[in-house]
């Protein structure tokens, strides 16, 4: 979240950023909020204040008629601190609701639009394919191949899940591997992390785990959710902490399966395996010091070009616009991979990195000690190394072959122990 200072200070910018960024948020009623909890505790430290004078006054030899309305401003003074201590719990649960709808500044060159149409492309990567045969697309590719299931899984479990199978299985597992030889080789500590995650965490984060609306799955009875991404889990790894300066940067990579309810989600590029509930992914995080941010979102950035370049997988790079980049996010990069088989060959993204700056942190109030002794939000990152899913798309689509195979991208085959997945009889 912004610093409360930050808005009373920036008012105009702040309103003009909600905005862009196509939120329902009220900076105004923020500020409004917070000064009327804040005269409600001044209010109620005076009265507590006056209560410990009372009682100061009662341990002293006193005419009993002044006794008597001491004791009776007491008992006053009980229920009014009572009111007021209520009324104040109400005031910053009102305060703190308002305040997280405000979203994160965005960076002053992300482009100002509603949606990703008005994402700005700024580079492209690797050779189109080209095709002297009809290419299919992956749900087509993965039945005659035998290595997706989606009518199985939609009676066994419902719409938008999937089974792998065979040589798919061992292509999801060396994907994974894959990326966590690249990051480990760069310093990022791996994790498997938990796939479910406290409330109280998807919201430090800045996910909505209730309503309609909502992307998350909670589970009844319980203040647990099903994570979205490993970001939640990564992110809320050094919840409430206070770091020392020399621990920072940490770069973590964490691997998860990842639950989407994708509220809303339909149309034909829906289909398959490009949005669906549940998926494997490895996720990259890096917590750092506010000065070097930037700096590791464009590493974070490079690693996943690297990554997609050395699959030999055409993309395009595009800068995230205002209306696009999530609350949390102060500038974001989206990865779009070439799909031949999505309406005769389209762009759909694959990754994205954001810097989210000090707005989780200060939610998730995740500290370092500065070298002037005080105490300073961190800065923290997270991107996607690979979404296991969206890359088995990529890779089914741009290496099908005119005999019906999937040739593997070479880097992958030291991983996988195969060449080609062959078309079942």
């Amino acid at each position: 979240m912004l610093d409360i200072k930050y808005i009373r200070d920036n008012i105009d910018a702040v309103r003009n950023n909600v905005r862009d960024r196509f939120m329902q948020a009220d900076p105004d009623l923020v500020l409004r909020l917070y000064d009327e909890k804040n005269q409600t505790l001044q209010a109620l430290e005076d009265k507590r204040k006056r209560r410990n004078e009372v009682a100061d006054s009662m341990k002293g030899k006193m005419e009993s008629d002044k006794r008597n309305a001491l004791i009776e401003e007491g008992k006053s003074l009980k229920d009014e601190i009572a009111k007021l201590e209520a009324t104040f719990s109400e005031q910053e649960a009102a305060y703190f609701t308002e305040l997280r709808k405000i979203p994160n500044m965005a960076h002053p060159s992300a482009p100002v639009g509603k949606e990703d149409k008005d994402n700005l492309e700024v580079k492209r990567s690797g050779t189109v394919p080209t095709f002297d045969f009809e290419p299919k697309d992956h749900v087509a590719l993965g039945a005659a191949l035998d290595v997706l299931d989606f009518d199985t899984a939609a009676r066994v479990t419902g719409a938008k899940f999937y089974y792998l199978k065979n040589e798919g299985v061992i292509l999801e597992l060396a994907l994974v591997r894959y990326a966590l030889d690249k990051l480990m080789a760069r310093g990022f500590v791996p994790f498997i992390t938990p796939d479910l995650a406290k409330t109280e965490i998807l919201e430090g984060i800045g996910f909505n785990p209730r309503g309609a609306e909502s992307n998350v799955y909670t589970l009844s009875e319980e203040d647990l959710c099903l994570i979205g991404t490993a970001e939640i889990t990564l992110g809320g790894y050094h919840a409430g902490e206070i770091l020392s300066k020399q621990q920072l940067p940490m770069k973590l990579v964490g691997v998860s399966h990842c639950f989407r309810r994708e509220a809303g989600a339909a149309g034909q590029f829906s289909k398959g395996l490009y949005r669906v509930h549940q998926f494997t992914k490895v996720e990259m995080f890096v917590y750092c010091l506010p000065e070097e941010s930037d700096r590791y979102h464009e590493e974070l950035r490079l690693i996943e070009e690297e990554i997609f370049s050395s699959l030999g997988i055409p993309f395009r790079v595009v800068d995230t616009c205002t209306g696009d980049l999530g609350a949390p996010a102060y500038r974001k990069w989206d990865l779009e991979a070439w799909m031949p088989g999505r309406n005769g060959g389209e762009w759909g993204e694959v990754t994205s990195t954001s810097n989210c700056t000090d707005y989780q942190a200060r939610r998730l109030n995740v500290r370092f000690k500065d070298d002037d002794g005080k105490n300073k939000f961190v800065h923290m990152l997270n991107g996607t190394a690979i979404a296991c899913s969206r890359a088995i798309v990529s890779i089914l689509e741009n290496f099908q072959q005119a005999d019906g195979n999937v040739r593997v991208p070479p880097a992958l085959v030291p991983y996988c122990g195969f060449e080609i997945i062959r078309k079942k009889q």
